[in-house]
């Protein structure tokens, strides 16, 4: 295992350290951490920060995932992205165009006013695993890190949830999200599909797809608790 990956991997919930060892002692990721050194090394600004990569995973153990909402990369804007897909921390302003239209879809599905807040943590901390497809981006150059290892470790993500006991609600927007479908077992868990929250689809579909009440309604049918989507008021 690569020194920087290992030192993060001790940071994870043991319950994902047990379902992704296999994944970290493989080639390709320490294939992945050579490209990224070069690319620091070459002088480029890679986001977001070594330390927060694998935030989604610290910040939502494996038994309790419920929700997996799937992102494609990090925010390529500086000061944006901090390792939960989507979300931003507390001091960035304005909101980026895809977080201002998934809160405008919540205030219509849910009736729920999030619009001043962009920090996603609490959902986190129910059981919202907030993962992207690829976990890296160069600053500036939005897609820049996809094909480089990530998707084969996120693709062990989401296997590892699909192989959990209780049924999760998989939310995923966009063509590049809806990929991973083929790797969940649509007989035990949930998939909710539409169009990316992006300015570019986002009325392709995207609003009016009231993916949280139906996120929330599964979870209920199958006996667990929901989640409460209104986040704290900065």
């Amino acid at each position: 295992m690569s020194m920087a990956f290992n030192v993060q991997f001790q940071t994870l919930d043991p319950s994902w350290q047990t379902a992704l060892a296999a994944e970290f002692n493989k080639p390709y990721l320490s294939t992945l951490e050579t490209f990224l050194q070069a690319e620091t090394a070459a002088g480029k600004t890679i986001l977001p920060p070594a330390e927060v990569r694998f935030l989604a995973l610290e910040a939502t153990p494996l038994q309790a995932v419920k929700v997996v909402i799937l992102g494609q990369d990090p925010y390529p804007t500086l000061g944006h992205a901090h390792g939960l897909s989507f979300s931003v921390l507390p001091s960035v302003k304005p909101l980026p165009r895809s977080l201002n239209n998934i809160h405008k879809e919540m205030l219509t599905d849910l009736g729920i006013d999030n619009k001043n807040a962009g920090y996603l943590l609490a959902w986190a901390q129910q059981g919202v695993l907030l993962l992207n497809s690829v976990l890296t981006v160069e600053a500036g150059n939005a897609g820049s890190h996809q094909k480089k290892g990530w998707e084969p470790f996120t693709d062990a993500v989401i296997q590892a949830v699909n192989q959990q006991a209780q049924p999760v609600v998989f939310i995923l927007w966009g063509a590049h999200a809806q990929k991973k479908a083929a790797l969940i077992d649509q007989s035990k868990h949930h998939i909710l599909s539409s169009a990316h929250p992006s300015p570019l689809s986002a009325k392709q579909g995207f609003f009016g797809s009231q993916p949280f009440s139906q996120a929330n309604n599964f979870l209920q049918q199958q006996g667990r608790s929901s989640i409460n989507w209104e986040l704290p008021k900065n």
